[in-house]
Order: structure tokens, then sequence, then C-alpha cells
């Protein structure tokens, strides 16, 4: 899915590497945190999936002990027990998720990253700091030939990736089971599955699962053929300072 200004033949997650200095803000908490927690990730999160996958799920940004200590996204925190869970249920998983970057799990026919790649301080990014990451998320679109669906989690995650595509909000507003099309893809909103939200029971496991399985059902139905191959290919395993990817 080419988007216009960046350029596809480069692995974004490559240019990113380990020192992002786009937010200073950001940049700072990364020091800090490799001051008291040397042995985690503390670094920009890299999308976990294949490149070729049809659905990219997009988060907010990484969690303090879970992706920014693992170095794979939503990997360590209660979120990841209910997302990978969720993809599982419906064929999006091989292997089993054991909230290690080093399980073995990999993704089919799915890749996730995040709105914004650090963990920012409180768990809360600055709008400006969404606005920098907004180019890296521009080109993991623009890097994935297959894309057709994506699922948002969240509204700055929904909001930013409609700013990505070009489009405008006012034409395609958050909305959790909401469904929009733009630039022949289609969009999948749900509320973020963090420990707050499923505590309020603002969303319940239940209503996450039927937003993924109305995923599952658009990509069913869509006739263009994916090799099983592919679908697990360029899926380079997650964590660790060389990332040697939520």
């Amino acid at each position: 899915m080419p988007v216009a200004g960046i350029p596809p033949e480069r692995p974004i997650d490559d240019e990113i590497g380990r020192d992002c200095p786009r937010c200073a803000r950001l940049v700072a908490f990364r020091h800090s945190l490799r001051e008291k927690q040397p042995a985690w990730h503390n670094a920009p999160v890299p999308s976990f999936g294949p490149v070729t996958a049809r659905l990219l799920i997009v988060g907010l940004a990484p969690g303090l002990q879970g992706a920014n200590r693992t170095g794979r996204p939503f990997t360590g925190d209660y979120a990841g027990d209910l997302l990978y869970a969720t993809l599982a249920r419906f064929g999006f998983t091989s292997g089993e998720y054991a909230a290690r970057p080093d399980d073995g799990l990999r993704l089919v026919d799915a890749r996730i990253t995040n709105a914004v790649r650090c963990v920012p301080p409180e768990n809360k990014p600055a709008g400006e700091e969404i606005k920098q990451c907004r180019y890296f998320l521009k080109a993991t679109i623009a890097e994935m030939p297959n894309l057709a669906a994506l699922v948002l989690l969240g509204r700055i995650a929904h909001d930013s990736t409609v700013a990505a595509l070009g489009r405008p909000l006012a034409a395609l507003r958050f909305g959790h089971g909401a469904q929009h099309a733009a630039d022949g893809l289609t969009l999948f909103d749900s509320y973020h599955c963090s420990r707050y939200n499923t505590n309020t029971r603002m969303l319940t496991p239940e209503m996450f699962r039927e937003v993924f399985a109305a995923a599952r059902r658009y990509l069913d139905e869509r006739s263009q053929p994916v090799t099983a191959a592919a679908l697990l290919s360029d899926d380079r395993p997650a964590g660790g300072p060389d990332r040697a990817p939520p």
C-alpha cells in the first residue's frame, strides 16, 4: 500500500533503530530507563509480523513493563494477554504466546505496530510526539504490499492512522465497532485492550472478539490468494538490543 513521500524499499524498522532522536522528552525518558533497567529493551519497539500480511493492528505506544521491557509489541502485560489470545482464536497466530519475545510465537497474515514507537511517561504521548512518529506509521503502511485491513486500538491509533492516510478525521470518526473505507483499505475500530478499559467494562473480551471476527470475515471474503509461506515470511524475531521484533 504505497503512501506518498515514503520510499518502500527500506524496512522502516531498520531506519528507526534504537536511538531515534525525534522527541526530546521520550529520548530523556528512554535514557533514564536504560540507567534504571539496563536489561530491558528501552528503545523504539519494532513492528511484529510479516510485511506480507493483509492485516495491520495499530496500538497506542509500548507499555512500560510490557513492550518497552521485552521489545515486542503487546508482550509482557495484560493488553497482550487479551490481544494474542484473540488473534489465536481467529487464526492469526502460530505457536503459543508465553509473554516473552523468545516464546516462538509467530503472526499469520497479521502484523502489529504502534502509533508511537517509544514508551511515553505515564503512558501518555504528547500531541507532537504522535505527529513525529506518524512518519514511521505511514512508512509501515507503505511497506505492506498486501495490506487490506487495519484494526485500530483506541482513538489515538485511529486518529493517527487516518491522518497517515491523508483522510479528514471528520469523515472517519472513531467509534468502537465502527468500520471505515479509506483508499482501498478497511479500518476496524476498537477500544484499546488495556487493563483499565477491561476493568471498567468499557471493553469486554466479547466486544474485542467481535471486532476481530469482523476483520476475519472481511479477509476471508477477499479473493486475493496468499500462500502460507508468504503469510509467515520476513517475520524476524523480536526483542533484544540487536533485534536479532506491540
